[in-house]
Parts: C-alpha cells; structure tokens; sequence
C-alpha cells in the first residue's frame, strides 16, 4: 500500500476517532494513545515515506476488541487501518 492510501487510511481513523463521543474509561484512553500516535506519525512523516511504531499494530487490535460491539463504525475504521498496516508486512 502506498503512503497516500496509508495516510488516507490514518486521517479516516482521526476523524472518526473526533466524531466518537460516548466510551468508557478504558476506551477513551485506548482512543487517546490511537489518536496521538496518529497525530505524531502524521506530522512526523510530512514528506517522507510513514513508519508506524511498532505498537500501533497492537494498540488498534485492542481497540478493535474494546468496541467491536458498541461503535461498529469506529471498529469498521480501525480494522480498516490494521488490516492495511498488515498487507504492508507492518
């Protein structure tokens, strides 16, 4: 997958991360680390070819697990994204 399809991919997660508003405790904190490793890989990357860290992978796994039942659109996201970090061998 190329950078701008990854980056495409990493803005969709943002803005539907934005737009979800009711989770518990453990939720908002999950979304929180997704939301700033996201914001920190984008800025970071401007330019240059994106090299998620090493944790992301499991972090949106864990996420995918917490919502799965309660915000499909927020879990149709995030696998989205993971399944394209995988495909990338990432």
């Amino acid at each position: 997958m190329d950078d701008k399809k990854l980056r495409k991919l990493l803005e969709q997660l943002h803005a539907e991360i934005e737009r979800t508003r009711k989770v518990d405790d453990q939720g908002r904190e999950l979304l929180l680390h997704i939301n700033t490793d996201i914001n920190e890989l984008l800025a970071r990357t401007e330019g240059v070819p994106l090299k998620p860290r090493s944790g992301l992978t499991r972090s949106l796994e864990d996420a995918v697990s917490h919502f799965e039942v309660t915000h499909p659109a927020l879990t149709a996201a995030l696998s989205d994204l993971l399944n394209a970090l995988s495909n990338a061998g990432i």
